[in-house]
């Protein structure tokens, strides 16, 4: 699967070789914070249901889709 990145989220002039975290993942990562939120809420049961820990890995990374394809 090959999406847009959006490049690094921390870019820095000391390297031309950055492998570090991309803007798409920092994007999924915040995203993942706020449906996370949803656990005080009894909102996923990653015990019961440990589907529920990749179905919201893949939401993270759709919201990150979402906001790079809002920035254009």
């Amino acid at each position: 699967m090959t999406k847009e990145t959006g490049g690094p989220a921390f870019p820095s002039d000391a390297s031309q070789n950055f492998e570090g975290m991309t803007l798409r993942d920092y994007f999924a990562a915040k995203a993942m914070q706020g449906l996370m939120s949803r656990i005080e809420q009894g909102g996923f049961d990653f015990g019961k249901y440990p589907d529920d820990a990749k179905r919201v890995a893949l939401w993270s990374y759709d919201l990150a889709d979402a906001m790079l394809e809002a920035r254009k």
